[in-house]
Protein backbone atom coordinates (compact mmCIF):
# COMPACT_ATOMS: atom_id res chain seq x y z
CA UNK A 1 0.00 0.00 0.00
CA UNK A 2 1.32 3.19 -1.22
CA UNK A 3 0.99 6.39 1.61
CA UNK A 4 1.47 9.55 0.21
CA UNK A 5 4.30 11.66 2.04
CA UNK A 6 2.83 14.70 2.10
CA UNK A 7 -0.57 12.78 4.11
CA UNK A 8 1.72 12.13 6.86
CA UNK A 9 2.60 15.29 7.48
CA UNK A 10 0.91 18.83 8.90
CA UNK A 11 2.06 22.51 8.85
CA UNK A 12 2.02 24.39 12.06
CA UNK A 13 1.96 28.08 12.95
CA UNK A 14 4.69 28.12 15.75
CA UNK A 15 4.42 30.66 18.58
CA UNK A 16 6.22 31.15 22.14
CA UNK A 17 6.10 33.26 25.33
CA UNK A 18 9.68 33.64 24.65
CA UNK A 19 9.57 34.80 21.39
CA UNK A 20 8.36 38.01 19.42
CA UNK A 21 7.83 36.51 16.14
CA UNK A 22 6.02 33.50 14.60
CA UNK A 23 6.85 30.57 12.11
CA UNK A 24 5.57 27.93 10.08
CA UNK A 25 6.99 24.28 10.67
CA UNK A 26 5.91 21.04 9.18
CA UNK A 27 6.14 17.61 11.40
CA UNK A 28 5.06 14.21 10.76
CA UNK A 29 1.48 13.55 12.30
CA UNK A 30 3.04 10.15 13.94
CA UNK A 31 5.44 11.98 16.05
CA UNK A 32 4.41 11.97 19.93
CA UNK A 33 3.88 15.27 21.52
CA UNK A 34 7.21 14.58 23.44
CA UNK A 35 9.14 14.13 20.09
CA UNK A 36 7.61 17.51 19.20
CA UNK A 37 8.74 19.12 22.13
CA UNK A 38 12.32 18.44 21.55
CA UNK A 39 11.54 19.97 17.80
CA UNK A 40 10.00 22.90 19.41
CA UNK A 41 13.44 23.33 22.31
CA UNK A 42 15.66 24.05 18.79
CA UNK A 43 13.31 26.44 18.03
CA UNK A 44 12.06 28.29 20.50
CA UNK A 45 14.54 28.20 23.05
CA UNK A 46 12.26 26.76 25.70
CA UNK A 47 13.27 23.46 27.56
CA UNK A 48 11.44 20.36 26.89
CA UNK A 49 10.96 19.35 29.96
CA UNK A 50 9.36 23.40 31.21
CA UNK A 51 7.56 23.98 28.04
CA UNK A 52 3.53 24.06 28.06
CA UNK A 53 1.54 23.72 24.75
CA UNK A 54 -1.81 25.05 23.82
CA UNK A 55 -3.53 24.39 20.43
CA UNK A 56 -5.66 26.76 18.44
CA UNK A 57 -7.80 26.11 15.71
CA UNK A 58 -6.84 28.64 12.53
CA UNK A 59 -8.75 31.52 13.71
CA UNK A 60 -7.25 31.49 16.79
CA UNK A 61 -9.36 29.96 19.07
CA UNK A 62 -8.24 28.26 21.67
CA UNK A 63 -8.70 24.27 21.96
CA UNK A 64 -6.83 22.83 24.56
CA UNK A 65 -3.55 22.35 26.11
CA UNK A 66 -1.15 18.99 25.05
CA UNK A 67 -0.42 17.67 28.25
CA UNK A 68 0.05 13.67 26.78
CA UNK A 69 3.94 13.02 25.77
CA UNK A 70 2.62 9.93 24.69
CA UNK A 71 0.06 11.36 22.50
CA UNK A 72 1.14 11.62 18.57
CA UNK A 73 -0.11 14.75 16.11
CA UNK A 74 -2.86 12.70 14.60
CA UNK A 75 -4.39 11.51 18.15
CA UNK A 76 -4.66 15.16 18.97
CA UNK A 77 -6.59 15.94 15.73
CA UNK A 78 -3.70 18.40 14.84
CA UNK A 79 -4.71 19.85 11.29
CA UNK A 80 -2.74 22.47 9.08
CA UNK A 81 -2.71 26.45 9.88
CA UNK A 82 -2.93 25.24 13.08
CA UNK A 83 -1.04 27.17 15.66
CA UNK A 84 1.05 25.73 18.87
CA UNK A 85 1.78 28.43 21.67
CA UNK A 86 4.75 27.32 23.87
CA UNK A 87 5.04 28.64 27.14
CA UNK A 88 7.90 28.62 29.09
CA UNK A 89 7.26 27.88 32.62
CA UNK A 90 10.70 28.39 33.85
CA UNK A 91 10.74 31.83 35.63
CA UNK A 92 14.18 32.43 34.92
CA UNK A 93 13.91 32.49 31.25
CA UNK A 94 12.44 35.64 29.88
CA UNK A 95 11.58 36.78 26.65
CA UNK A 96 13.57 38.07 23.98
CA UNK A 97 16.55 36.66 25.68
CA UNK A 98 17.44 34.78 22.34
CA UNK A 99 16.59 37.57 20.29
CA UNK A 100 19.03 40.24 22.18
CA UNK A 101 22.04 40.44 20.44
CA UNK A 102 24.11 42.87 22.95
CA UNK A 103 23.50 39.83 25.39
CA UNK A 104 25.63 37.63 23.73
CA UNK A 105 29.32 37.68 24.84
CA UNK A 106 31.44 38.76 22.13
CA UNK A 107 34.83 37.07 21.04
CA UNK A 108 37.31 40.21 20.27
CA UNK A 109 40.21 39.12 18.56
CA UNK A 110 43.85 40.94 19.42
CA UNK A 111 45.65 43.13 16.88
CA UNK A 112 48.50 40.71 17.03
CA UNK A 113 46.32 37.41 16.81
CA UNK A 114 44.75 38.95 13.86
CA UNK A 115 47.73 39.98 12.22
CA UNK A 116 48.83 36.33 12.01
CA UNK A 117 45.34 35.10 9.90
CA UNK A 118 46.73 33.96 6.59
CA UNK A 119 43.40 34.03 5.67
CA UNK A 120 42.02 37.62 6.66
CA UNK A 121 40.85 40.56 4.34
CA UNK A 122 44.26 42.16 6.01
CA UNK A 123 46.43 39.44 4.42
CA UNK A 124 44.78 39.64 1.67
CA UNK A 125 44.70 43.65 1.03
CA UNK A 126 48.61 42.93 1.99
CA UNK A 127 49.47 40.36 -0.68
CA UNK A 128 47.91 42.50 -3.28
CA UNK A 129 49.73 44.87 -2.21
CA UNK A 130 53.04 43.53 -2.64
CA UNK A 131 51.94 41.98 -6.03
CA UNK A 132 51.11 45.43 -7.26
CA UNK A 133 54.81 46.76 -5.66
CA UNK A 134 56.71 43.77 -7.28
CA UNK A 135 54.86 44.53 -10.65
CA UNK A 136 55.21 48.23 -10.29
CA UNK A 137 59.51 47.46 -9.82
CA UNK A 138 59.48 45.34 -12.90
CA UNK A 139 57.70 48.16 -14.99
CA UNK A 140 59.95 50.62 -13.43
CA UNK A 141 63.64 48.11 -14.16
CA UNK A 142 61.88 47.58 -17.44
CA UNK A 143 61.84 51.38 -18.23
CA UNK A 144 65.10 51.92 -16.62
CA UNK A 145 66.67 49.67 -18.96
CA UNK A 146 65.13 51.38 -22.12
CA UNK A 147 65.86 54.54 -21.37
CA UNK A 148 69.80 53.61 -21.00
CA UNK A 149 69.90 52.81 -24.52
CA UNK A 150 68.72 55.79 -25.48
CA UNK A 151 70.87 58.90 -25.37
CA UNK A 152 69.95 62.70 -26.20
CA UNK A 153 70.73 64.26 -29.14
CA UNK A 154 69.44 60.76 -30.60
CA UNK A 155 67.23 60.86 -33.46
CA UNK A 156 63.81 58.65 -32.60
CA UNK A 157 60.34 57.47 -33.61
CA UNK A 158 57.51 57.41 -30.90
CA UNK A 159 55.10 54.90 -31.07
CA UNK A 160 51.85 55.49 -28.47
CA UNK A 161 48.82 53.17 -28.60
CA UNK A 162 46.42 54.08 -31.55
CA UNK A 163 48.46 56.69 -32.88
CA UNK A 164 50.94 56.76 -35.83
CA UNK A 165 54.34 56.92 -35.50
CA UNK A 166 55.66 60.27 -34.75
CA UNK A 167 59.86 61.71 -35.32
CA UNK A 168 61.39 63.82 -33.49
CA UNK A 169 64.95 64.04 -31.58
CA UNK A 170 65.48 62.96 -28.32
CA UNK A 171 65.80 66.04 -25.78
CA UNK A 172 65.97 64.73 -22.30
CA UNK A 173 66.35 61.27 -20.64
CA UNK A 174 65.66 60.81 -16.87
CA UNK A 175 63.11 60.95 -14.02
CA UNK A 176 60.92 63.79 -13.62
CA UNK A 177 59.06 65.72 -10.96
CA UNK A 178 55.92 65.78 -12.67
CA UNK A 179 55.32 61.67 -12.20
CA UNK A 180 57.52 58.65 -11.29
CA UNK A 181 59.63 56.23 -13.13
CA UNK A 182 61.55 57.45 -16.25
CA UNK A 183 60.73 59.65 -18.87
CA UNK A 184 61.85 60.70 -22.47
CA UNK A 185 61.16 63.79 -23.43
CA UNK A 186 60.85 64.31 -27.15
CA UNK A 187 61.21 67.24 -29.87
CA UNK A 188 57.86 66.08 -32.37
CA UNK A 189 59.04 67.43 -36.02
CA UNK A 190 55.89 68.55 -35.97
CA UNK A 191 53.16 69.95 -33.93
CA UNK A 192 51.96 66.40 -32.30
CA UNK A 193 52.82 66.83 -28.53
CA UNK A 194 51.32 68.96 -25.76
CA UNK A 195 53.69 71.30 -24.49
CA UNK A 196 56.82 73.08 -24.98
CA UNK A 197 59.48 70.91 -22.90
CA UNK A 198 57.78 72.19 -19.81
CA UNK A 199 55.62 70.54 -17.11
CA UNK A 200 54.08 72.14 -14.09
CA UNK A 201 55.95 75.20 -14.38
CA UNK A 202 59.40 73.05 -15.03
CA UNK A 203 61.62 73.43 -17.67
CA UNK A 204 63.16 69.86 -18.70
CA UNK A 205 64.46 71.21 -22.30
CA UNK A 206 63.37 74.17 -25.15
CA UNK A 207 61.19 73.63 -27.79
CA UNK A 208 57.93 75.38 -29.65
CA UNK A 209 54.84 75.10 -28.54
CA UNK A 210 52.49 71.37 -29.18
CA UNK A 211 56.39 70.65 -30.13
CA UNK A 212 56.86 68.71 -26.99
CA UNK A 213 56.05 65.59 -25.57
CA UNK A 214 56.94 62.83 -22.67
CA UNK A 215 56.89 59.41 -23.11
CA UNK A 216 57.93 56.12 -21.67
CA UNK A 217 61.15 54.73 -22.89
CA UNK A 218 59.91 51.49 -24.33
CA UNK A 219 57.48 53.64 -26.74
CA UNK A 220 60.67 55.12 -28.06
CA UNK A 221 62.95 53.67 -30.49
CA UNK A 222 66.46 55.60 -31.36
CA UNK A 223 67.59 55.26 -35.38
CA UNK A 224 68.21 56.60 -38.29
CA UNK A 225 64.93 58.64 -38.98
CA UNK A 226 65.44 62.07 -40.69
CA UNK A 227 62.89 64.42 -40.93
CA UNK A 228 60.34 64.06 -43.29
CA UNK A 229 61.31 66.23 -45.99
CA UNK A 230 57.94 68.80 -46.52
CA UNK A 231 59.19 70.26 -49.84
CA UNK A 232 59.43 69.18 -53.91
CA UNK A 233 62.38 68.51 -55.08
CA UNK A 234 61.16 70.06 -58.29
CA UNK A 235 59.89 73.41 -56.25
CA UNK A 236 62.33 75.76 -53.59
Amino acid sequence: MHVNARSMAVNIIITSSLNSFASERRFNIVDSIAQLKSKLELITGASWRTMILELFNDEGKFIKSLNDDSATLSSCDIKDEMRIHVIESNPLKKKGEFEDVSQVEKYEMSEEDYGKRANSARAFLEQQRKLQSHQQDDQDKEQQLAAESIKVGCRCEVTLPNSPPRKGLVMFVGETKFKSGYWVGVRYDEPYGKNDGSVAGYRYFDCPPKYGGFVKPSLVKVGDYPEDNLLDDDEM
